[in-house]
């Protein structure tokens, strides 16, 4: 199975750090988050990686260059957006995406199981699954519920509301790739609809694996703290996995 790694955003609620330094490589703990992600993947026999890259893109290439013990264990491989294309346009860039295959935003730190969340993928026929989580989401302000006459009905003081919510990883059928067309910008939400207009069977699957997105401040700080406390689930099979040499 291969995996893309969208790896080429500018990271601007990072601001100013992400002016000179590319986001996948913000270190959580002893490694960058980009390579967390690649030697967990690499740990669930998963080693054709590739990274869609744009924004500070040499870094990225300079890191991995100085780290070919790791290179000795996967196949890494890079597309260069000239110009943004979005979430869901640069997969238009990646060659050879026959098969099943995953993609995943470059900023995500999670325990999560890959090879489950195929196994839904595939269980459920989907041409697209994405993996999701319940998110609570606090309203700081006063809520009005009004009615068609504008008098009030309810007045709610800083509610709690409850969304499932997209981790940022996917898994893919070929065939959504006909969806997405060379030298178009398009984000992964309006490829999603794109494909239920389609009538093409897209699901949701349910986790409860840690997960944080690193692109904001105060999941960048969380992130680290997690990676500190829990740092044997995120790291679980790095060494023995990599130390085999078996390919995916």
């Amino acid at each position: 199975m291969k995996a893309v790694i969208l790896a080429g955003g500018k990271g601007r609620r990072l601001a100013p750090y992400t002016t000179v330094f590319p986001k996948p490589l913000v270190p959580i703990g002893d490694y960058p988050i980009l390579e967390i992600l690649v030697r967990q993947l690499a740990a669930q026999s998963i080693r054709t990686i590739t990274l869609s890259v744009g924004h500070l893109a040499e870094l990225i290439r300079a890191y991995f260059l100085q780290h070919p013990s790791l290179l000795e264990q996967i196949a890494l491989s890079y597309v260069q957006e000239e110009h943004p294309s979005g979430t869901a346009g640069s997969l238009s860039l990646v060659p050879d995406l026959d098969e099943t295959f995953l993609v995943m935003n470059g900023d995500v730190l999670t325990t999560l199981d890959f090879q489950a969340l195929v196994a839904y993928h595939r269980e459920q026929g989907a041409a697209l699954t994405i993996a999701t989580q319940q998110k609570q989401v606090k309203i700081d302000l006063g809520v009005l519920l009004c009615d068609e006459t504008d008098r009030v009905r309810d007045y709610r003081e800083k509610p709690e509301l409850s969304y499932r919510v997209s981790m940022g990883i996917y898994v893919y059928e070929p065939c959504v790739l006909d969806h997405i067309h060379p030298g178009e910008y398009l984000d992964f939400p309006d490829l999603v609809l794109r494909l239920i207009q389609a009538g093409l069977p897209v699901s949701a699957y349910r986790s409860t694996d840690r997960w944080l997105d690193i692109g904001r401040r105060e999941d960048d700080e969380l992130a680290r703290q997690e990676f500190a406390e829990h740092r044997d689930e995120f790291c679980a099979g790095f060494a023995s996995e990599l130390a085999t040499g078996s390919g995916a």
